[in-house]
């Protein structure tokens, strides 16, 4: 596979930068938004990024986007996913938070309701939603995440387990064919391990580029989950996964 010294470099802004917009690249090197898209295709096909509508990211399986990136990584799917989970929780109902700028979205999204109890892991989720009287939210112990204000470690682990919650909401960093809920920090998979276990009804809120997407810890599988709310028909083994274990997708 021989690649010209355009192409190398793009590889290079996207792994330095974690996720790079067209606009930005098509700036970059002065050229027209389809040549930089034609080569985000091929680059994309031959493993190297992960192609978005928009941009690209890092392939790594390793590290991560950077959490500023993620924050405005399909935005707009985040949020039409956040307002209609959020339709699920009634007013007064105990739910876990975790890590994740989806996660975040679903926080913004629940400022309407009244009387919410919420255990989370998310420094910024909390954040957002202190900002109401009514509701109560527990923060979990544990390290924080400088990168992006999540609490991880045994201490949030057992933290959690002493709750028993109406809902668990939780947001993934990759899904594979096989169903497999990825991450790339073993200790946050750990602490969203504790709220599937201790959730009456679990949902994920997953947007179309995590299907596919490759991280190397493994935290569970998506048959654990009572409720999948993304914006795109997943692929063919994903959607027979979930009728055969009897799980409800919500396609936004």
């Amino acid at each position: 596979m021989a690649l010209s010294q355009r192409q190398n470099e793009v590889v290079e802004l996207v792994h330095e930068k974690g996720f790079i917009t067209i606009d930005e690249l098509v700036k970059h090197f002065g050229v027209t938004p389809q040549t930089i898209r034609r080569d985000l295709n091929f680059l994309a096909s031959s493993g190297l990024i992960i192609r978005h509508h928009g941009g690209a990211e890092s392939s790594s399986t390793t590290e991560n986007t950077s959490y500023q990136s993620r924050k405005i990584l399909n935005l707009d799917a985040k949020e039409s996913i956040a307002n209609e989970l959020v339709k699920m929780i009634p007013n007064g109902s105990s739910l876990f938070i975790n890590i994740g700028t989806t996660t975040e979205t679903i926080a913004r999204a629940l400022l309407d309701h009244k009387s919410l109890n919420i255990v989370t892991n998310n420094i910024h989720v909390a954040t957002i939603l202190s900002a109401k009287e009514d509701f109560t939210v527990i923060i979990a112990a544990g390290e924080v995440r400088h990168r992006d204000g999540g609490i991880i470690g045994e201490a949030t682990c057992d933290f959690m387990s002493q709750f028993n919650m109406d809902f668990g909401i939780i947001g993934i960093s990759g899904i594979s064919n096989d169903g497999s809920l990825l991450e790339f920090d073993f200790r946050e998979v750990r602490v969203a391990q504790a709220i599937i276990d201790n959730s009456t009804n679990v949902l994920l809120a997953a947007d179309h580029s995590k299907f596919g997407r490759n991280a190397m810890i493994k935290q569970g599988n998506i048959t654990q989950i009572n409720h999948l709310f993304t914006d795109q028909v997943p692929p063919n083994d994903i959607v027979e996964l979930l009728a055969t274990n009897s799980i409800t997708t919500h396609i936004i």
